[in-house]
């Protein structure tokens, strides 16, 4: 088994947004790669530059960081699916992918689809994220270095001749930070990519962790059918695995995120979020994450449940009020003895 850490730079359109082609916003225009072994130790180096066929023009932006020019894309880059299928012949069979962030393998996938080009990768597609394990190793797991920071944190030199947001430099040094980081403690901690997604409830992928699960659904239209599914509502102790009865029910902390509590009568309180994210298709797909809780931790989102109840209440308030001064106070009277009424009978 070999670690491929790979690196791309990308080029986009010159007007941004407005001038990007549907479902292709980022065109790759360099491939960067260093080959470590299983014991995280450089066997071979993969460069390979991309000469543009859709931004023909480089953005202003990505000139300036990565220092390339149009001229020298076309003079020694190649074809997209050259220079793919070059990389792919270089990585071998046995290899699992490490990235410095989520977006490299996706941008990849996007690329290998635009120009027709079949994807070997398997399903689920695990990989290392790198920036994400060494937030894990060495601060808190939510706060992400960039690649700069992380080389000056563990004293890396910085070679003159291969400077940052080059792609192969980039990987020669995410490189550097893999072998020399406390690895084996968060090895554990593989990510999925999700720009190819289950289709069918027997394709959902679930994945344990040492203190934690995540369980990946397939694509609903919208986001009211995924969270009606029962396969992503029910939750589902972390420890045993067995289906829990849920003591906080699932509410939202935002459009895009949900919380519910629930008890093991074996390993206690679970904590439970559902994330619904956006399919590259236009549609949606869930992502549940359950771990244990301890008496703070619920505690907290019993709190949170009842300001959400509160906002609620006073969203409603409001709304009736909004509602009564646009009928006008004959209605409201008329309503008013009518409830009178109402209440007199009874």
């Amino acid at each position: 088994m070999h670690y491929i850490v790979f690196d791309l730079e990308w080029n986009q359109s010159p007007k941004g947004k407005e001038g990007a082609v549907d479902h292709f916003p980022f065109e790759i225009i360099e491939i960067g790669a260093v080959k470590l072994d299983e014991n995280r130790h450089p066997v071979g180096e993969f460069r390979q530059l991309i000469s543009p066929t859709v931004y023909k023009q480089l953005h202003f932006k990505i000139s300036e960081v990565t220092h390339l020019d149009i001229e020298t894309l076309r003079r020694e880059g190649v074809p997209f699916e050259t220079g793919m299928n070059r990389f792919l012949s270089w990585c071998g069979e046995e290899y699992r992918f490490v990235t410095w962030g989520s977006m490299d393998l996706t941008e990849l996938q996007r690329n290998m689809v635009y120009y027709g080009l079949e994807i070997p990768f398997p399903m689920p597609l695990l990989y290392y994220d790198l920036q994400k394990l060494y937030s894990l190793q060495y601060g808190d797991g939510k706060e992400k270095l960039s690649l700069d920071q992380a080389v000056e944190q563990l004293q890396i030199p910085v070679d003159e001749e291969k400077p940052f947001h080059h792609a192969q430099d980039d990987a020669y040094y995410t490189g550097q930070i893999m072998e020399r980081m406390e690895f084996e403690p968060v090895k554990e901690f593989l990510s999925m990519d999700y720009y190819r997604l289950p289709q069918r409830d027997e394709e959902e992928v679930t994945l344990a962790f040492p203190n934690y699960t995540k369980f990946v659904s397939k694509e609903f239209e919208v986001k009211e059918e995924a969270l009606s599914n029962k396969r992503v509502s029910d939750v589902i102790c972390c420890c045993c695995h067995r289906m829990l009865r849920k003591k906080i029910r699932w509410f939202a902390l935002n459009p895009k995120l949900y919380v519910c509590l629930a008890v093991c009568p074996e390993h206690g309180l679970i904590r439970s979020k559902i994330r619904i994210k956006r399919s590259e298709s236009g549609g949606v797909f869930a992502v549940r994450t359950s771990k244990l809780a301890d008496e703070a931790e619920a505690q907290s989102i019993a709190e949170k449940r009842n300001e959400v109840k509160q906002r609620r209440t006073v969203k409603n308030r409001e709304k009736r009020h909004r509602a009564g001064k646009a009928e006008g106070p004959k209605a409201r009277r008329g309503k008013h003895m009518a409830r009178k009424a109402e209440e007199h009978d009874r």
